[in-house]
C-alpha cells in the first residue's frame, strides 16, 4: 500500500470511530433526529435479543424513543471495536463491518426523589455487529444488530 492508501485507510478508522460513538452519545442522549441521520436510506437495526423490534431505522428510533422513556439515564460504553473493511482494487472499499462490546448502565427515570443511591437499576451487556457504507454524506451506518449477552436488574418489578 501506498502512503496515500494507507492515510485513507486511519482516516476512514478513525470516521467509523466517531460514528460509533455518535451512536451511543444519540441513544444515550435520546436524540433521535440525529440517531436516524446515523443511518444510511436503507439502514436498519436489530434490536431483538435485547427484547426488542427490528426494521428500518425511522421505526427502530420511533420505538426506542417509548420503550427507553423509563430510564432517565443512560451510558452506553462500547469497547474492543473491531474494523475488517471491504477491499476493491487493492484499495479500502465502501463498506465496513465492525464488531464492539458494550455494557450499558441505566437508571429509572421515577426513582423516588431524594434517593442517594446512583447505582444503575439496570444492567446488560453484550455485543454490537455494524455495518456501515460510504455515502456522499461520510460513513452511515446500514444495519446495527445488537446480541444482548447478560442483564442484570436491581428492583423488584420487572420493566414493562
Amino acid at each position: 500500500m501506498t502512503q496515500r492508501v494507507e492515510l485513507a485507510a486511519v482516516l476512514d478508522r478513525l470516521a467509523i470511530d466517531a460514528l460509533i460513538t455518535d451512536y451511543a452519545i444519540t441513544v444515550d442522549d435520546g436524540d433521535w433526529d440525529a440517531y436516524r441521520r446515523l443511518f444510511a436510506p436503507d439502514g436498519r437495526a436489530d434490536y431483538r435479543s435485547a427484547g426488542g423490534i427490528e426494521g428500518p431505522a425511522p421505526e427502530v428510533a420511533d420505538w426506542l424513543t417509548e420503550s427507553l422513556r423509563i430510564f432517565a439515564v443512560r451510558q452506553h460504553l462500547i469497547v474492543n471495536r473491531r474494523i475488517h473493511f471491504d477491499i476493491r482494487d487493492q484499495d479500502i472499499g465502501d463498506t465496513a463491518r465492525i464488531q464492539a462490546d458494550y455494557t450499558n448502565p441505566m437508571r429509572l427515570a421515577d426513582k423516588a426523589e431524594g434517593s442517594d443511591s446512583a447505582a444503575p437499576d439496570f444492567e446488560c451487556g453484550g455485543r454490537y455487529a455494524f455495518t456501515a457504507v460510504r455515502t456522499h454524506n461520510g460513513w452511515r451506518l446500514r444495519q446495527v444488530v445488537v446480541q444482548e449477552k447478560w442483564r442484570r436488574q436491581h428492583w423488584s418489578d420487572p420493566v414493562t
